[in-house]
C-alpha cells in the first residue's frame, strides 16, 4: 500500500513555485541567497549551512570534528561554535572519513590509511587493520600513488551502536567512484577504534581493477577476496537491528556482465569467538527496490530508501521509493513491503530519529537542485523541498542530531565530491 497524504509547501514563503511531477517545487528568492549560514525555515524544518571555519566532517553529542585543506584538523566541544583542540595533519585535504566514538576517540581516514586520536588530537596514531585471524590487512600498492582507492569512505553517516552493553562500530566503504579502485569491505571495531578488523570482504569484481581509474577497467590487478563469488561496486549502508541482534548491509550498483552487484546481507556476530556469519538475503539488478540505502530500524521494523535506476521498457515504472517491512525476515518478499512514499526520483540516503524520517534526492538524477524529503510523523504525511539557494547538491552522510537538535548532512557536488555541510532541525 502507498501513503497518499502529501503536504506541499514553499521554502521561505517564496512566491514563485514550479510544478514538476505533481510535486510543487518552491523557488528560493534571489534576495535570500546571501546569508545562507543564517537559519532559514519552512513548515517542517529549520536549516542552515555551517558557519565559516573548519569543514565539519562528523558530530556526536556536543562534539564536532573538522578539518581544512591547509594541514590542520580540529575538535569542538560545543557543536562547532569554538575549536579549542587542533593539530597539524599535513594530509587533511584528503580526509574521506571520520567518526567520533562514544568515549570521545576520533577515527579519521585519508583514502587508504586510517588513524586514531584518543586524547583530543594531542596525538594521532596510524591504525593497521586486521583480518579476523589477527594478521595485518594492508592496502594494495596502487599503480599510480595518486589513486590509492577509498578504503574507508562511507555514504551513510551512522556507524556506531550499543550492542549488548558495549559500543560496536561497523561500516562499509563506498568506493570505486573517485580516487582509484579499491576492494570492498565491511569493517568493525569493539574498542572505540583502537582495533579495526575485517568483518566481510567482497569478491573480485573484474570491472574495478587497480589500473589508476576508479571504474571501467579491463586490465590490472584484481582486488578483493578471490574465494568469495559475491561481488559489488561498493557498500551503500550498514545498520543494526537490536531486536534481532543482527546487522544488515546493502550494496550497489549494477550488472556489468559478471553478476549482480546489488545485494542485501545479514550478519550476526559471535562475541565469544570473535566471528561473523554473513548471508546474502537478496540480490537484484539495478531497476529494483533492492538497489537501496538509508537502512534504518525502528522498533524492529525495517525502513529503507530505494534508488532503482536501471534501463526500463517504455511505460515501465521504476521500482523505487521509501519502504517499510514490518518483519525483516520478510525482506526478500516484495508482497510484505509497504511503500510509504514515492519521491519519483532517485533517493537512497535517509535517517530516522525521534519520529522524523529525513531523506534526500540525488541531484544528478532529479529535477530538484537540492531536494529533501521529510516526514515528521513516521511516514503518515510527507513533504518535499528544493533548497535551490545552495546550488545543485545531493544530501549524503546523514548523521544523528547533535546536542542542539540538528542533523548534519553532507551536500555533495554530483553525489560524491565534497561541497558544503548543511544542518537541519525538524519542527
Amino acid at each position: 500500500m502507498r501513503s497518499k497524504s502529501i503536504t506541499r509547501r514553499q521554502v521561505l514563503g517564496a512566491s514563485a513555485v514550479t510544478g514538476i511531477g505533481g510535486i510543487l517545487m518552491p523557488v528560493l528568492p534571489l534576495d535570500l541567497r546571501a546569508a545562507l549560514t543564517d537559519v532559514q525555515s519552512n513548515d517542517h524544518f529549520w536549516y542552515r549551512l555551517q558557519p565559516e571555519g573548519p569543514y565539519i566532517d562528523s558530530q556526536r553529542g556536543s562534539r564536532a570534528f573538522g578539518f581544512d585543506d591547509e594541514g590542520t584538523i580540529y575538535l569542538s566541544e560545543d557543536n562547532g561554535k569554538t575549536w579549542p583542540h587542533r593539530a597539524k595533519f599535513p594530509n587533511s585535504g584528503n580526509i574521506t572519513f571520520s567518526c567520533i566514538q562514544k568515549n570521545g576517540n576520533i577515527l579519521l581516514a585519508t583514502r587508504a590509511r586510517i588513524y586514531l586520536s584518543t586524547d583530543q588530537l594531542k596525538t594521532i596514531e596510524p591504525i593497521t587493520v586486521k583480518n579476523l585471524d589477527g594478521s595485518a590487512y594492508l592496502p594494495h600498492k596502487p599503480r599510480n600513488p595518486d589513486f590509492p582507492g577509498w578504503y574507508f569512505h562511507s555514504l551513510d553517516g551512522v556507524h556506531t551502536w550499543d550492542v549488548k552493553g558495549r559500543q560496536m562500530m561497523v561500516w562499509g566503504n563506498y568506493c570505486n567512484v573517485e580516487g582509484g579502485a579499491a576492494p570492498v569491505n565491511i569493517y568493525y571495531s569493539l574498542d572505540q577504534g583502537r582495533t579495526i578488523k575485517i568483518a566481510y570482504s567482497f569478491g573480485q569484481n573484474p570491472n574495478f581493477r587497480d589500473h589508476g581509474a576508479s571504474h571501467g577497467a579491463t586490465e590490472g590487478t584484481l582486488l578483493g577476496d578471490a574465494s568469495n563469488p559475491v561481488i559489488c561496486r561498493h557498500v551503500h549502508c550498514v545498520d543494526y537491528n537490536p531486536v534481532e541482534n543482527a546487522f544488515y548491509a546493502c550494496t550497489g550498483d549494477s550488472d556489468r556482465g559478471h553478476g549482480h552487484e546489488c545485494h542485501w546481507l545479514r550478519g550476526t556476530y559471535d562475541a565469544k569467538l570473535d566471528l561473523w556469519d554473513w548471508k546474502v538475503i537478496a540480490s537484484s539488478g539495478s531497476n529494483s527496490r533492492f538497489k537501496s540505502g538509508g537502512v534504518n530500524f525502528v522498533d524492529g521494523k525495517l525502513y529503507w530508501a530505494a534508488d532503482a535506476n536501471g534501463r526500463i521498457e517504455p511505460g515501465q515504472k521504476y521500482d523505487r521509493g521509501i519502504f517499510r517491512c514490518d518483519d525483516p525476515a520478510d525482506l526478500p518478499n516484495k508482497e510484505a513491503h509497504t511503500l510509504l512514499f514515492d519521491p519519483e526520483y532517485e533517493s537512497a540516503n535517509m535517517i530516522i530519529q525521534d519520529g522524523t524520517i529525513l531523506a534526500a534526492h540525488y541531484s544528478t538524477a532529479s529535477p530538484y537542485e537540492n531536494g529533501f524529503i521529510i516526514s515528521n510523523d513516521m511516514g503518515k504525511s510527507w513533504a518535499q523541498y528544493d533548497l535551490k539557494g545552495f546550488g545543485k547538491r545531493s544530501g549524503v552522510r546523514f548523521q544523528k542530531k547533535n546536542s542542539d537538535g540538528w542533523f548534519r548532512v553532507d551536500l555533495r557536488k554530483g553525489w560524491i565530491t565534497r561541497g558544503e555541510v548543511l544542518f537541519i532541525k525538524p519542527k
